[in-house]
């Protein structure tokens, strides 16, 4: 997302009632009434409760501007990280949660599973297309829903790349089968309060980087410019970082609790393109990956019983009812020809590069370094790279700093 973008959708002017779109308000809401009422009483009441969790994720993304993208871009471009630093914020309370979870240390039976996946160089290159895909495209997995939730122009161009690529890359899978070294959870290796010492150490580190740069910029450069202070209210926003955070944090560890898995967005995306291809007449089961439908009906009803797909439809209209409450909806421009390019071909290196690599900046970085997955470090590392490539790009699409 970009910074007119954000600026834009979270921090114009003061709140106002007076701002309130109530043609905005009144859809999103009711369409969060009633897919919660419909997924309660035709799937389960899990399903809606996840429903409603991703609309709390949508409405603090928007209210925030929490753009992992941005944040990125922002350290490299202007020697700023209280974007990065909020995120790395982030993993750090969350993993608090996760790791003694996963690990089975709460009482009962129950199973939770993380965000851990096998690390290899099929990982580094999809990842490495990611993080160039998201400045191209503008928003990340999380980014891309709140922002066209909130009335994006450009992510009705790049959300359609994005569900292509994660299809196209979901069919060629076994193309890229390249060496790697298998999953490594550090609970397992380390226990869970090693885990948590590595993790947290991982995490202080990168943070002290951000602050090295940071004070280098200022001197070699300028100094950071800090906003101005402003007003902020829970339902009109604009939200800091930090409540944007702590509310991040919270939902997903609710995810966890009610799903039994985290907080992830690009499967959705994947599950959406295979529908759409089977609607088409494309025989996706012919498939390897997703040889599990084996029916049309099977396929179309996963995308109200996958945790993934639901809680991205109800993240989109969290942000709607976000956007209309603080008068933001739709306020951005249109691209230029140029820019939908950039828009359409960041989707795809997303979606392509999310499946090579076991997600996003959701799925991946915060969730798998969170779960205490060495395969977050390496998808972090290798999309930040990328992500450099990507920020020289971006005047080529008509996209500034």
């Amino acid at each position: 997302m970009s910074q007119q973008e954000a600026a834009v959708l979270s921090s114009e002017s003061k709140p106002s009632w007076g701002a309130l779109n109530p043609r905005v308000v009144t859809i999103a809401g009711a369409l969060l009434i009633i897919g919660a009422v419909l997924l309660a009483l035709g799937v389960s009441p899990q399903k809606s409760l996840l429903f409603l969790i991703g609309g709390g994720l949508g409405f603090a993304l928007l209210h925030g501007a929490f753009g992992f993208t941005a944040g990125w871009r922002a350290v490299v471009t202007q020697g700023d990280g209280r974007g990065l630093k909020a995120q790395l914020a982030v993993i750090a309370a969350t993993m608090l949660f996760f790791v003694p979870i996963i690990a089975g240390m709460l009482p009962g039976d129950r199973h939770y599973a993380g965000l851990i996946a096998p690390v290899s160089w099929t990982v580094v290159i999809g990842a490495f297309m990611f993080g160039l895909g998201m400045q191209l495209g503008n928003g990340c997995g999380s980014g891309t829903l709140f922002t066209l939730g909130g009335g994006s122009k450009r992510m009705l161009f790049t959300l359609p790349g994005f569900i292509f690529g994660s299809l196209l890359a979901s069919l060629q899978l076994s193309w890229w089968q390249l060496p790697g070294i298998g999953t490594v959870n550090f609970a397992q290796v380390f226990g869970v309060a090693g885990a948590l010492a590595v993790g947290l150490a991982g995490l202080g580190l990168v943070w002290a980087i951000i602050e090295v740069w940071e004070r280098y910029y200022r001197r070699e450069r300028e100094q950071v410019s800090v906003p101005a202070r402003q007003k902020q209210t829970l339902f009109q926003g604009p939200w800091s970082l930090l409540w944007a955070g702590l509310a991040l944090v919270i939902l997903n560890v609710a995810t966890l609790l009610v799903g039994g898995f985290p907080w992830a967005v690009t499967y959705g995306f994947a599950l959406w393109g295979a529908a759409a291809a089977t609607l088409a007449g494309v025989d996706i089961f012919a498939y390897p990956y997703w040889g599990w439908a084996k029916t049309p009906e099977t396929l179309y009803g996963a995308l109200l019983t996958n945790q993934q797909s639901v809680m991205n439809i109800g993240l989109i209209l969290g942000a709607m009812l976000a956007a209309g409450l603080a008068g933001k909806f739709g306020k951005g421009p249109w691209p230029t020809l140029i820019g939908v390019v950039g828009a359409v071909l960041g989707g795809l290196l997303m979606g392509y590069g999310a499946r090579l690599s076991f997600g996003c900046n959701i799925g991946a970085f915060l969730g798998g370094i969170a779960s205490g997955s060495l395969h977050g470090w390496v998808w972090f590392g290798a999309a930040f790279v990328g992500s450099l490539i990507g920020i020289r790009l971006r005047p080529m699409f008509g996209l500034g700093g």
